[in-house]
């Protein structure tokens, strides 16, 4: 195959690799009986209220959606406490980080990330021509000091989750405030906030609050976790009113679907739905930790909705056999981690057989 025009950006890369769908485990092994706990997602489903609102939308399919979101932009505005004009829409989060990379990435430029984060920071960053520079984790997370001291000149942009995907570490909001002061302003700041609504503990900053103080500072946030809506594909930006103007130039037309908009916009009103998957979510992460320790296995601490953990022997064989127990979890060493794997915090009886097929697994 000739290289004549393809982009020499992505000739390193590497497809994302999603958690292996449940039909596939099906198709490949013939189970039928089959968990999913490797993509963080909300177990419950959708609540009631987005239920009906995607029913209500269903019927108007032949027309494009609305190309600016308005309704959904309003929605956030209000329970944001900003500017629906400092709002951009995407599809997914995954959206937003790359139309902030395409945006912020000229050629020559460069973007700060840590060891261990979500690998669309890397996939973003090259694709809009730029250099990945990656910093050493501390304890699994993100050494901020390293962080600010890898910045440069032609550095564009840093990315930073909080929680971080895959290791569940968090940034409190002393580091956070430090580093943003030390920060030119002529790097922007992503702040990946797809967690947000699981953490649960003191000192977790509120990125969108720090926006006023930072105009280099973009907060991205998703539908797909904690409300329940990852097949459909809705994730936000919140930043500065300039910066949304630049990402909306490079944002693909219609890039939010009638039926994501419509289900976004009624989860956002749907409080109870969201207090319930927290505490649900609390109670699992709780169970599932506790029953790694019972089994003797380490694991990295998390305030997320899934847990990273070492089975203690060769990760890949863990995760094969975990497959042929009916459960699916999800192989981290492409972050880095290949001693690792990651489960998500399912339902309680979900939670439990992952527990009891992991102990099989191991004896």
């Amino acid at each position: 195959m000739t290289t004549r025009h393809i982009n020499p950006n992505i000739t390193g890369l590497s497809p994302y690799r999603p958690g292996k769908p449940v039909d596939e485990l099906t198709r490949e092994l013939g189970i039928t009986d089959v968990i999913k706990l490797a993509s963080n997602e909300n177990p419950r489903g959708p609540g009631a209220a987005v239920l009906e609102a995607i029913r209500g939308a269903s019927g108007n399919l032949s027309r494009y959606p609305d190309g600016n979101g308005f309704v959904l932009k309003q929605a956030l505005a209000r329970q944001l406490g900003v500017g629906a004009e400092q709002i951009t829409l995407g599809n997914g989060s995954n959206d937003v980080l790359d139309l902030v990379a395409r945006m912020a990435i000229a050629p020559g430029a460069s973007g700060v990330i840590a060891d261990h984060a979500f690998v669309v920071y890397n996939l973003a960053i090259t694709i809009a021509g730029g250099r990945v520079v990656k910093v050493p984790a501390r304890d699994f997370g993100a050494d901020l000091d390293a962080m600010r001291a890898a910045v440069t000149p032609d550095t564009a942009v840093v990315f930073l989750a909080n929680p971080n995907n895959p290791t569940g570490t968090w940034v409190p909001e002393a580091e956070l405030v430090r580093f943003l002061d030390a920060l030119p302003p002529h790097v922007w700041m992503v702040l990946d906030e797809a967690y947000f609504e699981y953490v649960d503990v003191a000192g977790y900053p509120d990125g969108v609050k720090l926006l006023a103080r930072y105009p280099n500072l973009i907060v991205t946030r998703t539908f797909s976790k904690i409300h329940g809506l990852a097949a459909l594909r809705v994730g936000y930006a919140v930043s500065s009113p300039e910066a949304a103007d630049l990402m909306n130039r490079v944002r693909q037309p219609f890039n939010v679907n009638t039926l994501g908009l419509a289900a976004a916009t009624a989860a956002l009103g749907d409080t109870a739905y969201v207090t319930e998957s927290r505490a649900l979510n609390k109670a699992g992460l709780a169970a599932l930790t506790a029953g790694l320790e019972q089994l003797g296995l380490r694991y990295i601490p998390s305030v997320g909705n899934f847990v990273a953990f070492e089975p203690g022997r060769d990760a890949m064989a863990v995760y094969q056999a975990l497959l042929r127990e009916g459960v699916i979890v999800r192989p981290i060493a492409e972050y880095g981690l290949a001693g690792h794997l990651r489960v998500t915090v399912g339902l309680p009886g979900e939670n439990q057989r992952f527990l009891q097929a992991l102990s099989r697994v191991l004896e």
